[in-house]
């Protein structure tokens, strides 16, 4: 039976990737992004800022409306605004907060309400190792991925009873447009013991895991994607 997925930051990337696992295995996919592009497949694409509440209410009022209840939500949209914290602008800090942290709490309370309904459902935050693995000039990012962890945890226990998951997929060094502006990449490879940098289709196979069946028992884990380089999380 097909499922309505939600997934955030479809454009490009991780999100994109993840849109078209769930196309693939015959899911009704809802796809948002800033600029309203999505894979090929989709059933709907939808220009969202994630870090406007009333836009996101909008827009899993309007699936919900046309495909039914919402069975999964990847909130997965996020930005990087680089640099040392004695230099970091409060622009670059709110940015970031807002889009990664805020963006990801607006998308889960958006979905929870069709969820709780239907006594079933998977929210899945893409996280990141950042705030586990410390990353220079990242304290604007790992911050707001650390908070998806408490946020997916304090969720779990409120929703659990009612058959809803929530789960944080922490990937690593991963190949996307955002990746590709970071300093030091073959410093940063060197590191992974996998010897490989990954793939978005890395992380979104673990997140079809997440959302199937199979993962029924899963709920408030941080899940690394990562070759190995931050053992330990």
């Amino acid at each position: 039976m097909s499922r309505l997925v939600l997934v955030t930051g479809a454009s490009r990337g991780i999100g994109a990737a993840i849109a078209e696992r769930f196309c693939a295995a015959g899911d009704t996919v809802v796809a948002l992004s800033r600029s309203g592009e999505a894979p090929s497949g989709v059933a709907r694409a939808l220009a969202v800022d994630v870090a406007d509440s009333t836009a996101v209410s909008d827009a899993v009022k309007s699936a919900v409306a046309d495909f039914g209840p919402v069975a999964v939500a990847v909130a997965n949209a996020g930005i990087t605004r680089d640099g040392l914290a004695l230099r970091m602008s409060d622009e670059q800090w709110r940015d970031v907060l807002s889009v990664n942290l805020d963006g990801a709490f607006y998308t889960a309370r958006a979905v929870l309400a069709s969820m709780v309904r239907a006594r079933a459902g998977s929210i899945i935050f893409i996280g990141s190792i950042s705030p586990f693995y410390g990353v220079p000039g990242q304290a604007n990012y790992a911050a707001a991925k650390a908070g998806l962890v408490g946020l997916a945890r304090s969720l779990a226990r409120e929703v659990a009873s009612r058959g809803v998951t929530v789960n944080v997929v922490a990937p690593g060094f991963v190949d996307t447009d955002m990746t590709s502006e970071l300093a030091g990449k073959d410093e940063m490879l060197a590191l992974v013991p996998a010897q490989r940098i990954g793939v978005p289709a890395d992380i979104a196979g673990v997140v079809g895991f997440l959302a199937g069946a199979d993962a029924r028992y899963i709920t408030g884990a941080v899940i690394p994607v990562d070759g190995g380089l931050a053992m330990g999380l």
